[in-house]
């Protein structure tokens, strides 16, 4: 086969879920790839269309004995569909080219991929409908536009070809691609186990923000690399919805799930979402970043307490408390000689910050300015 060369895998997966946190997720874990030695991969675009052929054809394996059976939800399905309508990256796929010497015909075997493959297939057929940013709606592939169609079909997929992969090359391959190096936080999980209407929504409004968590300071590169911003603003969607509330991981989740299809309140919550950010444009950048509202837990409070206030408040107000109740909280006299209400706000910002005794702390202390 000639020179050998390494075979790099740039992109371990978790069980066959992909999302557009995908690179963070890699980030995060410190991965930068790791080398094989097998004959030959190329790489290689093959479009959607390419795909059809080949399935058609009976040219493609998509159930090789080393493969699982886990199947996406209709949420997942949905999500990879968006992603390739968007434009956005998708994973590359990792397929055994061999020869059927008997037969004398090519056979593709797909070691990584399999689920993905599926999906676009299944969408192909109109199995099930997918959000397209043409559309207001979810819709099906028969419902496209016929230029919606060509370019869906003409969409094209990064293709690792393993010429020349043993079955021990390719169960390595297997592990490897579907493997972790570093264990994930509690949203690096979330984000990977769901894909549908509520994830998608925490995901845009915090990635559509990046610029902003960066400079108020509220968040480091380090802390959105690790999806702490995702996980904030699902918290935020959570109280505008649903009243101050306690931080509760498994709480998080379970919204997830239940918006995971649809996710009704959407449109009127990027709206309130929108009105905040644009009363704290008003307001001068040093005001929150270099004061204690650069902290997330004080963000979060004064975020609800605008939204709840729904721009009654001016913004050279707002300012003027924010720099006010810094300079309180900063002050050298004593916790013991503060009074009540500032002591009780002091400790609400320092320990315990997202419990909901003092979460309410917090909310009656800054309101309680602000309305001044």
């Amino acid at each position: 086969m000639g020179r050998k060369k390494p075979f790099c895998v740039p992109s371990p997966e978790i069980g066959e879920i992909h999302t557009l946190g995908h690179a963070r997720l890699l980030a995060a874990n410190g991965v930068s790839g790791y080398c094989l030695n097998m004959d030959r991969v190329e790489y290689q675009p093959l479009v959607v269309q390419d795909l059809i052929n080949l399935e058609r054809n009976g040219d493609l394996n998509l159930n090789p004995w080393y493969q699982r059976r886990s199947v996406w939800t209709p949420a997942q399905k949905a999500y990879l569909i968006n992603t390739i309508f968007e434009k956005k990256p998708v994973p590359s796929l990792y397929i055994r080219h061999s020869l059927d010497l008997d037969k004398e015909r090519s056979i593709k075997e797909v070691v990584d991929g399999q689920q993905r493959i599926r999906c676009v297939l299944e969408y192909a057929r109109s199995e099930f409908a997918a959000r397209h940013p043409k559309h207001e709606k979810r819709v099906k592939y028969s419902e496209l536009s016929k230029t919606e169609k060509e370019s869906f079909r003409m969409t094209a997929l990064s293709v690792g070809s393993l010429v020349g992969a043993s079955d021990s090359d390719v169960i390595e391959i297997f592990g490897r691609l579907n493997s972790v190096a570093k264990t994930l936080n509690l949203q690096e999980k979330r984000n990977a186990r769901f894909s549908g209407e509520f994830k998608q929504f925490c995901l845009k409004q915090a990635s559509a923000r990046v610029s902003l968590w960066r400079s108020y300071r509220v968040f480091t590169a380090n802390d959105i690399a690790r999806m702490t911003e995702t996980q904030f603003v699902s918290e935020l969607a959570i109280n505008m919805l649903d009243g101050l509330r306690d931080y509760n991981a498994k709480e998080i989740d379970q919204y997830y799930q239940k918006f995971d299809e649809k996710f009704s309140e959407e449109k009127t919550l990027i709206e309130r979402i929108e009105r905040v950010f644009s009363k704290l444009a008003q307001i001068k950048l040093e005001a929150i970043k270099d004061t204690i509202f650069s902290r997330s837990p004080l963000f979060f409070s004064l975020f609800l307490i605008i939204d709840s206030l729904d721009g009654k408040l001016d913004a050279k107000h707002i300012e003027r408390c924010l720099y006010q109740i810094d300079t309180s909280f900063n002050a050298d006299t004593p916790l013991s000689e503060r009074s009540k209400a500032d002591a009780e706000f002091y400790l609400a910002c320092t320990s315990n910050m997202h419990r909901i005794k003092s979460r309410e702390i917090r909310d009656r202390y800054i309101r309680r300015v602000l309305k001044k």
